[in-house]
């Protein structure tokens, strides 16, 4: 998938639809967790740059994972924490301060492990009042 051809509602319409077969999943939260190539991604960034998009949910193991769905095991590292707070048309204002702003001017860089971000129960699908964790690996700069 790419920005320019963007298709995460009918990712998460998919997974919504078949998300009860998963029997062993952890609480409620659910994951939307990208995937870039490498860690000079956002370098040569443009709309049409291809990422892998996955939805998701944290389960207790990868025994009975039903079939037609895959498994990610996350990596366990230092990630920068930040809260978006609105719909989801607002977040690329979010994304805009978070590589624009702050991890410019902070001690640290990225890392090459996934980006996520945690939809709990303060997320509410497109409303003013929704909130969500995003994750973004980082590590100490060299």
């Amino acid at each position: 998938m790419s920005l320019s051809d963007n298709k995460t509602s009918q990712l998460w319409k998919d997974f919504k639809t078949e998300k009860a077969l998963v029997k062993n999943a952890i609480g409620t939260e659910l994951y939307s967790i990208q995937l870039y190539d490498d860690l000079h991604y956002f370098k040569n960034f443009t709309t049409e740059t291809k990422f892998t998009k996955w939805a998701a949910v944290e389960v207790v193991n990868l025994f009975n994972i039903p079939i037609g769905f895959s498994s990610l095991t996350i990596e366990s590292g230092l990630y920068a924490v930040f809260l978006h707070k609105g719909s989801a048309s607002e977040f690329p204002k979010t994304m805009h301060y978070i590589f624009s702003q702050w991890l410019p001017h902070s001690a640290y860089e990225l890392d090459h492990r996934p980006h996520f971000e945690l939809l709990g129960e303060q997320y509410k699908n497109n409303s003013l009042d929704s909130e969500e964790e995003v994750w973004i690996p980082i590590r100490k700069k060299a």
